[in-house]
């Protein structure tokens, strides 16, 4: 645990480059926490054909016999819906289950590529190499181990089903009406063959988009154990580089996704 606190500051101390020897409290002190999380609620999106959505059950809700408050709740969720992780066994056989990413995989140091003006209202739009390298000749080539994020704009839409999946509809049916934009094909394969990073994120409902039918890019990144995040929220906060993202997952053994708890600290602007 020790060993983890100092990689932790180490890392977040790279993203605000502090110019003097400083404690973990006193770098996080300077800065401040985002939540990157929707609630998981009855208005949780879900894949059009998950039977069921996400559950909360009382249990018990009042004063015991013994005279004292007491609550408490059950829950049911499928594992891919509302903020989550996408672990890489989900489409790459014998790759990491959620239960067996390394810690240092879910955390780290994140930029951000904002294709929102460029994609305007095409919820078919495939984001492309050109748009990475155009973002890299504005800042730089994407560091080694980053979390990439993909802002598309279409965070603006949750939880509005129409306009963030295309499609209210339920059932198989309802799946060939989804329409939103994500990460082209080609793309995964650049940035596999071409950059070393730990995950991907989008602020829409899948890595690949709507009108995917084979899920190129979701198995061209988990092949690789690339880590994918999916409904990622609240991403107009972020700078487009120099924030530090924790990600942390239910740890479900053999699972292949789960409720996902992602926060992230920006340094204080000077």
């Amino acid at each position: 645990m020790k060993h983890t606190l100092w990689l932790l500051l180490i890392a977040i101390a790279a993203c605000n480059q502090p110019k003097e020897n400083k404690t973990l409290q006193q770098v996080l002190a300077d800065g401040r926490w985002v939540d990157l999380s929707y609630d998981f609620s009855e208005k949780t999106l879900y894949w059009p054909n998950n039977p069921t959505g996400f559950q909360l059950d009382t249990q018990f809700n009042g004063m015991t016999a013994a005279g004292f408050y007491y609550s408490s709740n059950a829950f049911f969720t499928p594992e891919h819906g509302g903020t989550h992780l996408d672990a890489p066994v989900h489409f790459a056989k014998g790759k990491w289950s959620s239960d067996e990413i390394p810690l240092q995989h879910l955390l780290g140091e994140a930029i951000v590529i904002d294709v929102s003006i460029k994609i305007g209202s095409n919820a078919d739009y495939l984001i492309s190499v050109a748009d990475v390298e155009a973002w890299e000749k504005e800042h730089g080539t994407i560091p080694e181990n980053a979390i990439v994020l993909f802002k598309t704009g279409w965070g603006k839409f949750y939880p509005d089903a129409e306009k963030y999946l295309g499609t209210k509809g339920k059932g198989d049916t309802a799946v060939a009406n989804l329409h939103f934009p994500s990460i082209g094909p080609e793309l995964a394969t650049w940035l596999v063959k071409n950059r070393k990073i730990k995950a991907v994120g989008i602020d829409t409902a899948s890595v690949d988009y709507g009108q995917s039918k084979d899920f190129k890019t979701h198995q061209i990144l988990y092949a690789e154990n690339i880590i994918g995040f999916e409904n990622v929220a609240n991403m107009d906060a972020l700078p487009v580089k120099g924030s530090f993202v924790i990600a942390l997952p239910m740890k479900i053994k053999n699972g292949t996704g789960g409720p996902l708890r992602m926060i992230a600290w920006l340094p204080n602007s000077d």
